[in-house]
């Protein structure tokens, strides 16, 4: 695939990024894609390696080195031809070009003493022209099959499924409990990383596909999606009993998050301006969207410590930088990975090694190996956090005596990922849960994502649990199938 010697003769080329002092002004992409010529080269570096690495390391299963060969051919029937490829595999690869942190790469053969093709940035550009050249069109189902399908939970993986679902001829309905459609893409990852215009669209050809949208809309009986105490501001409006699905629908597949934010329960906790990052996050991206809060949770001004090394936490210090907050630091409980990763040992898997995101470059201290003890405050007020390092020691994390440190703190973030999915939701439907609070469901080809409920399905974190956006867009499509076959009794949908 690409050119036979391109991996000897080209670099990896990086995506840019504009200025940090003018993208901290806004909440708007700021990533600088590569051009055409540009994504031209970095497909040429793909090496027509006889087994490749990148498909599996993918969870959709892309189909790289076929997407990369026609990029390097570089006509515009290739170009053309390369998003009909990426989008057998992948219903939404403007959001994976986007957010998703890039298995495939870590998985390339030429990762293994090189730097990796940029597969990453050239899906980014295959997705980005083809919504620049009017590729990208509804597909309504020239059938219909008079089955109804509830899709509970529009996210990512419900809005694959409804997708699928919708295509293949079903009549579905997605319900939504926010006020617009997108999950945590819409109210968790920021503006500055993912615009909301590119869920919007895709809303609009969900429509045009027939898939039959309802937000505000909670199923069950839940009132608080982050647990006792949350300040959540887009809460559903209506509520829909399981009842009255399995009343209506031929099927229901649930396809929720893994909301449940995991919590810190030391002493001081219940002090003001102490919360959860899905309560900051969201609050910003509906003021981008133009709607009107009142006591917005912000960081102007704050010395701010988000609790939490990974991706949510560095949402958490992009948002804060550009509130104006007069310090943000970052902890995290693991001690300090290396620089670069023992490729020999990890390779073609996730490796461990040091990450250092654009937010992290527009201005923030991070700690390793530290540990909250406790929160301090005046007046019912967080102002500081009591500290210790700690290391491994026979396995266990343990603090090391004499390391106790204080820090000042106005705002304290908490975003150390999530347990599993709000209760309340399984509960209602008497779904079975895994040992991790997360629906009982599995993934086998013969009857795969059936809950011990008659036809209701689970698919995406709900299932599985946290995880990346491409996971969620892999259980959507593989729960849509399931779904299908069970309705019909065999299923042209992908695996």
């Amino acid at each position: 695939m690409g050119k036979v010697t391109g991996f000897m003769e080209y670099e990896r080329i990086e995506e840019g990024y504009k200025p940090v002092g003018e993208r901290l002004k806004h909440y708007k992409e700021f990533v600088v894609g590569l051009d055409n010529s540009q994504a031209k080269v970095q497909a040429a570096r793909c090496m027509d390696c006889g087994t490749p690495f990148c498909n599996n390391g993918c969870p959709v299963n892309n189909i790289i080195p076929d997407f990369n060969d026609l990029v390097y051919r570089g006509q515009k029937d290739d170009w053309k031809n390369a998003i009909a490829v990426l989008h057998s595999t992948n219903n939404f690869p403007e959001f994976t070009g986007r957010i998703c942190p890039a298995p495939c790469e870590a998985a390339c053969t030429l990762n293994v003493n090189d730097d990796a093709v940029g597969i990453k940035s050239i899906e980014h550009a295959i997705i980005d022209r083809a919504w620049e050249e009017g590729w990208v069109t509804a597909r309504p189902a020239k059938h219909k099959t008079g089955k109804k399908v509830a899709v509970v939970g529009a996210g990512p993986a419900g809005m694959a499924a409804a997708q699928q679902l919708a295509r293949v001829g079903h009549d579905v309905t997605l319900f939504e409990k926010n006020d617009r459609v997108g999950g945590l893409l819409r109210y968790g990852i920021p503006d500055f990383k993912m615009e909301k215009s590119h869920i919007d669209r895709r809303v609009e050809q969900l429509v045009a596909e027939g898939v039959t949208i309802r937000t505000g809309v909670v199923v069950g009986a839940a009132k608080d999606p982050l647990g006792k105490g949350s300040k959540v501001t887009n809460w559903a409006k209506e509520t829909v009993t399981p009842e009255q699905l399995q009343k209506e629908f031929d099927a229901i597949l649930l396809t929720g998050g893994a909301e449940q934010s995991r919590d810190l329960p030391v002493p001081g906790r219940d002090l003001d301006g102490i919360h959860f990052a899905m309560e900051f996050l969201p609050q910003q991206n509906k003021v981008n969207a133009g709607d009107k809060l009142k006591g917005q949770l912000r960081a102007d001004g704050k010395n701010v410590i988000v609790i939490g090394g990974g991706d949510t936490g560095s949402d958490c210090v992009g948002t804060s930088n550009r509130h104006g907050a007069v310090s943000v630091t970052q902890f995290e409980v693991m001690p300090r990975p290396p620089e670069e990763e023992n490729r020999p040992m990890t390779w073609p898997y996730w490796p461990i090694k040091l990450r250092t995101s654009s937010s992290h470059d527009e201005g923030c201290e991070r700690e390793f190996a530290i540990s909250t003890k406790e929160f301090i405050g005046e007046k019912g007020k967080v102002t500081g956090l009591k500290t210790v390092r700690v290391e491994f020691k026979d396995g266990k994390l343990v603090e090391i005596p004499g390391t106790e440190v204080t820090m000042k703190a106005d705002l304290v973030l908490l975003a150390m990922g999530f347990v599993s999915p709000v209760a309340a939701v399984l509960d209602a439907f008497g779904i079975d849960k895994d040992a991790r609070g997360n629906a009982k469901a599995s993934t086998d080809f013969t009857g795969g994502y059936t809950t011990n409920v008659p036809k209701v399905f689970a698919a995406g974190d709900i299932r599985r649990g946290q995880s990346l956006v491409v996971w969620a867009i892999r259980e959507g499509r593989q729960g849509a199938r399931a779904v299908d076959e069970f309705l019909m009794g065999y299923s042209d949908l992908p695996r």
